[in-house]
């Protein structure tokens, strides 16, 4: 069984997705421009879903991937990435990652939304753009009042493959593996985004910097407010 509907009705459907009769099965979902959800029957038992958008901020291209856990069961919705390269000017950059992450929220409605923190580079600049980037990203969850999760590169890499070291390629190939899908011309960051959405699910919301709705944001960050 697969709901189908259009942006209007898309909250009422998320936040009904787990009354499905008792005895529907439904065993794979992939949004093809549309908003699409699933809802399982175990033993009789209604279970409740959980979606996780996991996010790969970048400045040229921006991983992102889709995941719902039913029970201890993780089944891929979506993955690709948004490329930036062809935006002249940072500000359009930041708009187009907005409207797009917007865009993704809308169509899955994700409980939880799962980022990579930025690494620590010797280039200033690079940094700035990479923090205004993740920023934004932040900034379209927050604005559907979605919890947010940080993580830190190594603590995905280590959550997925046990290697806090292990290469983008290493991710992927595991990636495929737990979400059983064949190898994909997408781009490394695509599979780092889904790294980060199992890595949250791993962790079960333990050990991660997490932010729920802008005044959550603004009392763990009081600096930030201008008087």
């Amino acid at each position: 069984m697969l709901l189908n509907s259009n942006s209007k009705n898309n909250q009422s459907l998320r936040h009904n997705v787990n009354k499905i009769p008792t005895g529907t099965r439904l065993d794979f979902l992939i949004c093809l421009g549309s908003s699409l959800f699933v809802a399982m029957g175990i033993e009789n038992k209604i279970v409740p879903s959980k979606i996780i958008l996991g996010l790969d901020p970048g400045t040229s291209v921006m991983g992102y991937g889709v995941i719902v856990v039913q029970k201890q069961e993780i089944k891929l919705l979506q993955f690709g990435v948004i490329h930036l390269k062809k935006y002249v000017g940072h500000e359009l950059k930041l708009k187009k990652i907005y409207d797009r992450v917007n865009q993704i929220i809308e169509d899955f409605m994700p409980d939880e939304v799962a980022l990579e923190a930025p690494f620590f580079g010797k280039n200033v600049q690079s940094m700035l753009k990479l923090g205004r980037a993740q920023g934004v990203a932040m900034a379209a969850a927050l604005a559907h009042g979605i919890p947010i999760n940080e993580y830190a590169p190594k603590k995905v890499k280590q959550s997925v493959t046990g290697n806090g070291n292990a290469s983008k390629e290493q991710v992927a190939a595991m990636i495929q593996n737990l979400l059983k899908f064949q190898k994909t011309d997408y781009l490394l960051d695509a599979t780092d985004a889904l790294a980060v959405a199992l890595c949250h699910h791993f962790q079960g919301n333990k050990h991660s910097k997490k932010t729920q709705g802008w005044s959550a944001f603004l009392s763990d960050h009081p600096k930030r407010i201008k008087s």
